[in-house]
Parts: structure tokens; C-alpha cells; sequence
């Protein structure tokens, strides 16, 4: 069984500045929770393009589940929440059609939603604990509710992995607590592989079994609890 993500000796910089990355080794199994650290400028979010195939590295190996990264031939298995500035959280679209557009992936482009692709939607608006929030606008709800919408929209197309870019930017502390649980509950029940990159990892940091620090390269790769007492996010206690 393939690797879900591969990174070989991988180094890359943008045009004209400096190396972002550098020789990076990483290889994460299928099934997998593995939280991606690092402060900004430090590659991660970038290290996230490179497995996803959106950049290409100028040196070194980048694959998903055995192919070229870039040239990945099931692009729907790929379930990508990026940054909430990209997403269209002020769009007049229900929770209900925002999920909905998750389907498209999987070959349904015009016309209503076929019975089966209707109760997946559903099973992934309750799966965040959105039921009741379903026929409101997605504009109406507070930022943690609006992730758990995101991340249903993904789930609705059945993804192999969820890869996550900064989920818990713009929401309070008890909504980072929260969104960790369901990303947890979700890995668990659904044996998804699950790439979830943040600066802010203390909420995932009980969670995730591996934990992956970038500045450059991979500085720390293990447990949490083998984690240095100064690299822990001071923003969330720990036991």
C-alpha cells in the first residue's frame, strides 16, 4: 500500500528569493493525523502546495499516494480546506449549498443532486454538527460554525485526505477546542487521513499523533509528547 504523502529530498524557493524549503524528508501513512507547525514564513503552508501538486519543487521528489504530486490523477479523493481569507464566507449560499458544491468532484456538474448525493450531503452537514443550521446562509454564522461547513463540504465528496491550511485563523480559542474534537471524531470514525497545518497546534496537540515542525526544514518530527517544553504553543495549556 502506497504512502499517503511522500516528500523526497524536496527543496523549493520562489521566484528570485530565497530557499523556502530545503532537503525536506517526509512520509505519512495512510490513516494517518498529523499536525504540520512551524511560525509563518517558515515553509508549511508551502510545504501543503507541494503535496497538493499547486507548486512544484525545484529540487527532490513530491508524490500522493505513489504519483507525481503535480500530476495526481484523482484529484476528488483530495478533500483541501485553504486559508479562510480564500474562502467565500460572504456568499448568500446556504450551508445546505455551500456542502452541496462538494459533490461536484465526483462528476455531478449540472442539474439537481441525485437521491444518493443528497443524503451525503446530509450525513456530512450532521457529521459537523450543522443540522440545524443547514438552510441558513453561510454569512450568517460565526467563523467556527462557517469552518464546520467547509470542512462538511469536503467531506462530502468522500475524500481519502483532508488537508486543512491555518483552520483555526479568526476564531476564538473554544472554537479551535472544538474544531479539534470533530477533526478527531472525524479521523477516528471515518479512517481519513487527515494534514492539518497550523502555527497554533496546542489545540490539535492531544489529538494528533504525530507532530511535524518546518522552519526550512523539519526541525522536530514525533510524538507531542516528546516535544520540547519551549516549542509547545503557549497559547493553550497542557497537562
Amino acid at each position: 500500500m502506497p504512502l499517503a504523502v511522500e516528500l523526497r529530498g524536496v527543496s523549493f524557493a520562489y521566484d528570485g528569493g530565497p530557499p523556502v524549503l530545503r532537503d525536506v524528508d517526509l512520509a505519512v501513512e495512510q490513516g494517518e493525523f498529523v499536525a504540520i507547525a512551524g511560525p509563518n514564513g517558515g515553509g508549511k503552508t508551502t510545504l501543503l502546495r507541494i503535496v497538493l501538486g499547486l507548486e512544484r519543487p525545484q529540487g527532490g521528489e513530491a508524490l500522493l499516494y505513489g504519483e507525481p504530486a503535480a500530476h495526481f490523477s484523482r484529484r476528488a479523493e483530495l478533500g483541501y480546506l485553504p486559508q479562510r481569507a480564500q474562502l467565500d464566507v460572504d456568499a448568500p449560499a446556504t450551508v445546505r449549498e455551500v456542502v452541496s458544491a462538494g459533490r461536484l468532484p465526483a462528476g455531478r456538474l449540472l442539474g439537481p443532486l441525485r437521491r444518493p448525493d443528497r443524503e451525503l450531503v446530509e450525513d456530512a452537514i450532521a457529521d459537523v454538527g450543522l443540522t440545524e443550521h443547514a438552510g441558513r446562509p453561510i454569512r450568517s454564522l460565526s467563523g467556527g460554525q462557517q469552518q464546520r461547513a467547509f470542512i462538511a463540504k469536503a467531506l462530502a465528496a468522500e475524500p481519502r485526505i483532508l488537508l486543512f491550511d491555518e483552520p483555526t485563523a479568526g476564531v476564538d480559542a473554544d472554537a479551535q477546542e472544538a474544531l479539534a474534537a470533530l477533526l478527531a471524531r472525524l479521523h477516528l470514525e471515518r479512517g481519513v487521513t487527515v494534514l492539518y497545518v497550523s502555527h497554533e497546534f496546542g489545540a490539535v496537540e492531544h489529538a494528533v499523533e504525530r507532530l511535524v515542525l518546518v522552519r526550512g526544514g523539519i526541525v522536530f518530527d514525533g510524538p507531542p509528547s516528546e516535544l520540547p517544553d519551549l516549542w509547545h504553543d503557549p497559547s493553550h495549556g497542557h497537562a
